[in-house]
């Protein structure tokens, strides 16, 4: 992947300019995948005690509060290619299982797809902005494989999927904007420990 940064690695300016453009991405991917949701669920008519479940399909630990700017955004960048890997599975399940379409979920689903890929990108451009840490991505939880599944099931772990990519969206904007503060405070630590030298 190439290295789209430009100036200096961690220049204050550009963080939060990189900062607010994907807080601004992650709004936008959060009012998208919302929107997934309704239409999907209003198309498939599950119920609440269907639905219900609370296991997640991303392996990565959310973020706490007690986390360093570094490790919440490379674990936040780790779920989101997480998420991505299972809408890829997800829709590509769906098309083999139900055909694929070409109307307003089909549309809509597919912008999901490319928004959480734009978001990826730019949370991988925070991380190594923050130098944040250089770890091998974890896998996909496959404790339910959809090749095993029946087409209820398959349905229902849809739903988990699209669940999943809310979840990871909301802590995306909750981590993003609070960001750019914490960024600079990172910065001006950095150039007061510098100038001492």
């Amino acid at each position: 992947m190439a290295d789209r940064r430009s100036g200096a690695a961690g220049a204050p300016d550009q963080g939060r300019t990189t900062a607010a453009r994907a807080a601004a991405i992650a709004e936008l991917l959060l009012l998208e995948i919302s929107n997934l949701l309704e239409l999907y669920s209003k198309r498939e008519t599950f119920t609440a005690d269907v639905i219900a479940g609370d296991s997640r399909l991303v392996s990565v630990p959310p973020p706490s509060s007690q986390l360093d700017t570094p490790d919440k955004l490379w674990r936040l960048h780790a779920a989101l290619i997480q998420c991505r890997g299972l809408m890829e599975r997800a829709i590509a399940k769906e098309d083999e299982e139900m055909g694929s379409g070409t109307g307003e979920y089909e549309t809509l689903r597919k912008m999901v797809k490319e928004r959480l890929s734009f978001l990826i990108n730019m949370t991988g451009e925070l991380v190594k902005a923050v130098d944040g840490p250089a770890m091998m991505m974890p896998s996909l939880n496959d404790s339910v494989e959809p090749d095993s599944l029946t087409l209820f099931e398959l349905k229902l772990w849809v739903f988990r999927v699209f669940t999943e990519v809310d979840y990871w969206a909301k802590t995306a904007v909750t981590i993003l904007q609070a960001l750019p503060k914490e960024r600079v405070r990172t910065t001006r630590h950095r150039s007061t420990r510098s100038s001492r030298r």
